[in-house]
């Protein structure tokens, strides 16, 4: 029961988002870039630094912040990650590294994970980024551009990026 409520939650907080959401810097170039993975279909995270060489960036301009459904029992020292216990059943994220990456006004955020994720998606919603990218099966409401392409084709997936940021005159 608390489990589909927390779901509801999600869902209303990220329509609210949805209609909140500021579009007037929604053309600005990229010189910031940010990533939320979903853990379970991606773990090579360092692939998705890489991306800062191909689109003219500085690594230290690229962010990648994940969730993890359950949290592992054995310690991490990964501090930017999220699980399932860090939203209430009311939807409100109680992590201080998440918020203050989505307070982060990236010039795009990439929503690297397939399919629905109420708590990534509700991620993707509050994020203060100008220009947001998904990949294929997303919620197309979340996102400005979906680019359709298998998660584990970083390479096929970074061309694709570049070719669609030139094209709006992003890079």
């Amino acid at each position: 029961m608390f489990k589909k409520l927390k779901q509801r939650s999600l869902q209303k907080l990220t329509d609210k988002n949805l209609k909140n959401r500021d579009l007037s810097e929604i053309n600005a170039p990229l010189k910031t870039l940010g990533f939320l993975v979903e853990e379970a279909q991606f773990q090579d995270l360092e692939v998705l630094y890489d991306f800062s060489e191909t689109l003219g960036l500085q690594r230290k301009d690229v962010r990648v912040f994940t969730f993890l459904e359950v949290k592992k029992k054995t310690p991490s020292l990964r501090q930017n990650q999220v699980n399932n216990k860090d939203f209430t059943w009311k939807g409100e994220i109680h992590n201080q590294n998440a918020e203050e990456f989505l307070a982060i006004p990236f010039d795009a955020l990439i929503g690297y994970y397939k399919g629905r994720n109420e708590f990534l998606d509700l991620m993707v919603a509050k994020s203060r980024a100008k220009f947001k990218i998904g990949v294929s099966e997303s919620d197309f409401r979340l996102y400005d551009m979906i680019i359709d392409i298998d998660l584990e084709k970083t390479d096929a997936f970074k061309n694709e990026l570049k070719k669609y940021l030139q094209v709006l005159n992003k890079i």
